[in-house]
Order: structure tokens, then C-alpha cells, then sequence
């Protein structure tokens, strides 16, 4: 009801009212609960909800920053932060950290403004040289592009039979001999489904020449989101192939992080692990299936478009302190090409021992 006089007022009265903003306090139980409803109340991502930033933080130890923007106490802003240190790719501020979205979520352009300057202030003064928008408003001055990256999602079909036809023809040929290999597939959040997972993921990037993420990160996000995550493993026997790490956000399934390792190519694994996710989201309630984004042009992209996915331009931002060079954690760069090159020919053992190392300033 406030929400809704301060609305008519800022329509009706010749007097704006300012916005106050103040740092993000992960302590304080209130903000907590008034920042759950504002992000409810507006729609907004899975990664402007403070549980991820606290779980980012518990699973690499990148701090949960951010602001709120208030008028008369109502909160009519926020931008979640994670304080991102490396010493290999430099300090930054993104938003949201590990996620594929984020950004400014405000309910007035008054509101977005503010939260931008308290984040370009809070820059220079900590020391970060970049501030990363992942979505959202993106202020006026700051860097924003729309061609390095799509997401994909449509809407889940009414059953089974219904899902393998909305496949097209040659990806859905593919799902049907994978299904025909009668592999065993499994949900859950057990520590078996948790070390099935590790074991598929970390074997997958180390395959693509990237560092492995944590684990605790993984187990940081299944305990912040005990409701709405779970993981999905397809064995062969009592060996596991692929698997994924799922959430469910405002009606959709979004498989998060996935991989197979390199057997499961031609049992066709991972075309089964995405097909089963569907049905099995539909049976949670869900109704779209967001399959998350992929580097513009890159096999993921293709591979998703396969699957009849319309591929969505992702609108991101930046601001770079002045004289400061932009961060790049692009894999794709031709800078980072012998790195990715030498990384998969290391023993995934070694891989997965250093990786999260470094894998934490890749927020």
C-alpha cells in the first residue's frame, strides 16, 4: 500500500522525493526479508536474490556486497554486488557473481541513478576498477553491448511425447538413441548426487580447457536453495556420465551447471540429461525451460539452437575507472588460447586440484 501512494505521488506531487541508498548489510534480518519481496514484487532474476550473494560468498570467499534504495523506508531499488579479488584477473564489482543475470533493479529511474553512483563512488574509493552489469538498467556513460552473448528459453511442452517432438528432427534423433541405450537417471541432493555431479562437471571444463569452479560452491548453492535445486545424473551402471545442477526461479527450470564426461558423448548422455530435465521440471510444476546463456557464435550456442532455441541478444554494461583497463575473463579471447590449449592436456586430478583457485576470480 506505501509502494503504491509513493508511486502516485511521484506521478501527482511537483516535489520529487530523493532515493536513499545504503551498503547491503547480509546481517541484518529485516533488509533480508524486504529485499526477498522486492525482487518477488518486481520479477526479478534468481541472481538478485541475497541468498545467492551470501552462497557465492560461503562457497569462494568473494564478498556479498551491494545497495539499497529506499524512500520513506519502502525499498525501491537494489543492486547486488559481489566484490570480486583475484590476482589474476584484478578487483571488480559484478553483478551478480557467478550468474548469468543481474544488474540494477529499480522501480523509477530516480532509484537506478542513485544505486549506480553509490556503486561508482564505492569503486573508487575500495579500489575496483571495474563494475560489471549483468542486465538491468544500464546507466548512461557506462559501456553496454548486446552481441557477445544470447540466452535461450521457451516454454515446456505438455508431456513427454509432446517435449521429444518439440525437438527438431536431427537433435531429436539424437535423444532417441540415447534413450534407447537404457541409462539409469537419477535426482537428487545426496552427497553421491553431489560427488556424481563434481566428477561429470569438472572433467566437461577441464575438456573445454577452463578451471573448475569449487566445489563448496556447488554445496553453498544446494543448501541456500534447498526448495528450488537439485541435481540430475545419468549412469551407466554405477558410473555416472553427465549431470547437472539445476534451480527453479519464477516458473522456470534452469539447468546451471552441467557436463558429461568423455564417455558420455556416444552414449548421447547429455541430450538425455537435458531431455529427462524436462520432464522432470514439468512434473515440479515448472513451465519454461531457460537453458541459460552461451558465448554468441559459440558449440553451446549452436548446440542450444539445435534443440529449437531462440537464441536472445543479453544486454550487459560497464563502467572502467579512468586509465584502468576493462577486465577480461572472456575464454574465447585469442589471448587466452594456449592457456585453454595447455589446460586440457593437464590430468584432471592437477585440474581439479588448482582450478578453483582460480576459478573464484571468474565471478
Amino acid at each position: 500500500h506505501l509502494r503504491r501512494l509513493l508511486r502516485d505521488r511521484r506521478v501527482n506531487a511537483p516535489v520529487r522525493l530523493s532515493h536513499e541508498v545504503t551498503p547491503f548489510d547480509p546481517g541484518d534480518a529485516g533488509a533480508l526479508r524486504a529485499l526477498e519481496g522486492f525482487v518477488a514484487e518486481q520479477g526479478a532474476s534468481l541472481f538478485h536474490l541475497p541468498a545467492w550473494l551470501m552462497a557465492v560468498e560461503a562457497g569462494t570467499g568473494q564478498r556479498a556486497g551491494g545497495f539499497i534504495a529506499r524512500q520513506m523506508g519502502v525499498v525501491t531499488g537494489w543492486l547486488p554486488l559481489t566484490e570480486v579479488r583475484s590476482m589474476l584477473f584484478g578487483k571488480a564489482l559484478v553483478s551478480s557473481g557467478f550468474g548469468v543475470g543481474g544488474g540494477i533493479c529499480a522501480d523509477h529511474p530516480e532509484a537506478a541513478r542513485a544505486l549506480a553512483k553509490a556503486a561508482e563512488g564505492h569503486a573508487r574509493v575500495q579500489g575496483f576498477a571495474t563494475i560489471e552489469l549483468r542486465g538491468g538498467s544500464i546507466p548512461d556513460g557506462w559501456e553496454q553491448w548486446s552481441d557477445r552473448h544470447c540466452g535461450f528459453a521457451r516454454t515446456l511442452a505438455a508431456d513427454d511425447e509432446a517435449e521429444l517432438l518439440a525437438i527438431p528432427r536431427k537433435a531429436r534423433a539424437e535423444v532417441r538413441k540415447g534413450l534407447a541405450f537404457g541409462l539409469t537417471v537419477t535426482t537428487g541432493r545426496s552427497a553421491r548426487d553431489r560427488a556424481a555431479h563434481y566428477a561429470c562437471y569438472s572433467a566437461s571444463v577441464r575438456n573445454l580447457g577452463t578451471p573448475v569452479f569449487p566445489r563448496r560452491l556447488f554445496s553453498a548453492m544446494l543448501e541456500a536453495f534447498p526448495e528450488a535445486s537439485d541435481i540430475l545424473t545419468v549412469w551407466r551402471g554405477e558410473e555416472p556420465l553427465a549431470s547437472v545442477l539445476s534451480f527453479y526461479h519464477g516458473g522456470a527450470v534452469m539447468p546451471f551447471w552441467g557436463g558429461g564426461t568423455f564417455a558420455a558423448r556416444a552414449a548421447r548422455a547429455n541430450e538425455v540429461m537435458y531431455y529427462e530435465l524436462m520432464g522432470h521440471a514439468r512434473r515440479r510444476g515448472m513451465t519454461r525451460f531457460d537453458f541459460g546463456r552461451s558465448k554468441t557464435g559459440s558449440g553451446p550456442y549452436h548446440f542450444k539452437k539445435n534443440w529449437g532455441f531462440v537464441p536472445e541478444p543479453l544486454t550487459y554494461g560497464a563502467w572502467t575507472a579512468p586509465g584502468a583497463a576493462a577486465r577480461n575473463i572472456d575464454p574465447t579471447d585469442a589471448g587466452y588460447s594456449r592457456k585453454i590449449a595447455l589446460w586440457k592436456k593437464l590430468p584432471l586430478p592437477v585440474a581439479n586440484l588448482i582450478g578453483p583457485v582460480i576459478a573464484r576470480g571468474l565471478a
